[in-house]
């Protein structure tokens, strides 16, 4: 009797699943203006911050950073598979204006700090809007902004294969956003996780069991990746350890990543049997020293974990 309280469960579960409503309103009917002020924000937080042209365009994965394939920004295609550890085959969609022009800002914005298309399909979290949806409205709106002047580029990405039953448990996901303030920069560290919360440092620095992030261990590192180009990365713990970023100085921190802005950085080959990194430091390297910065104050005030992470463990 026992063996069959599995299969009842899980189709108790999946039942639910489909029968829940997804919690998430109609799109606000918005019209966003797109104030030079907004422009240059957005394209600060698009190009720099919150990775949407990092994930939203086909990564070179023959150089090592794996930088955007010219002729691919923003018009998705990157694939995200179960080689990498996802749950299924995942797609980035395409998110230049060839895709949504048909789309309203209210609609946009929804799919980005909701997690629920123009068509109500549930967005998978690879997609990080549980934090987008604690950035500011004003931000939002800048973001959507400028992705309205991305260079149209046609290209029809594939539909994702969620495994079973995670393709109907997805449903669950989406919930209402309630936008969040921006803190003023004098206080660096409610301004340092705010940038770090745009910048997604917790969803690859966190390690996860059963799909799901390990409680206590925020930024502890240790998450694997396995590479489309070969061989699997744990991520790095980042928290204030010996293990960790301990020794790190601010300053040191910053120059971590502003000795990679340049475009000699965006060019190196992957050498023979070397293993890459899904870290866009090349991406992050343009963000401003000041916003690095207070990453790094807000970082040193959490709680250091002890976490020993062999970041390539095929090696």
């Amino acid at each position: 009797m026992r063996f069959l309280l599995a299969p009842v469960l899980l189709l108790s579960i999946v039942s639910c699943s489909i029968l829940l409503p997804i919690k998430v309103n109609q799109a606000e009917d918005i019209n966003i203006d797109s104030t030079p002020e907004r422009l240059d924000r957005g394209e600060y937080l698009v190009e720099h911050v919150t990775g949407c042209t990092d994930c939203h365009s086909q990564r070179d994965w023959s150089i090592f950073m794996a930088p955007a394939r010219p002729g691919t920004h923003g018009a998705g295609g990157e694939v995200f598979n179960e080689e990498m550890g996802a749950p299924g085959t995942i797609y980035a969609p395409n998110i230049t204006p060839a895709a949504l022009g048909s789309w309203t800002d209210g609609e946009i914005v929804r799919a980005i700090t909701s997690g629920l298309s123009k068509n109500g399909v549930p967005l998978f979290p690879i997609m990080p809007y549980p934090n987008y949806a604690r950035l500011s409205q004003e931000d939002i709106y800048s973001i959507v902004a400028y992705i309205r002047t991305l260079e149209p580029i046609e290209n029809e990405v594939p539909e994702r294969k969620l495994n079973f039953p995670l393709n109907l448990i997805v449903r669950t996901i989406p919930k209402q956003a309630e936008f969040g303030p921006l803190p003023y920069k004098t206080d660096a560290i409610a301004y340092g996780k705010y940038m770090t919360t745009a910048a997604g440092c917790t969803d690859c620095h966190t390690p996860m069991e059963k799909g799901q992030p390990i409680e206590g261990m925020e930024f502890a590192g240790g998450f694997t990746m396995g590479m489309l180009s070969g061989g699997t990365v744990n991520s790095a713990n980042i928290t204030p350890h010996e293990t960790g970023i301990k020794s790190w100085t601010r300053e040191g921190f910053i120059q971590r990543f502003k000795a990679l802005d340049n475009p000699a950085a965006r060019q190196v080959p992957l050498a023979a049997n070397q293993v890459n990194t899904p870290m866009p430091w090349t991406y992050y390297a343009s963000m401003q020293a000041e916003d690095l910065g207070a990453i790094y104050d807000y970082l040193m005030s959490i709680p250091a974990i002890d976490n020993t992470v062999v970041k390539y463990p095929d090696l």
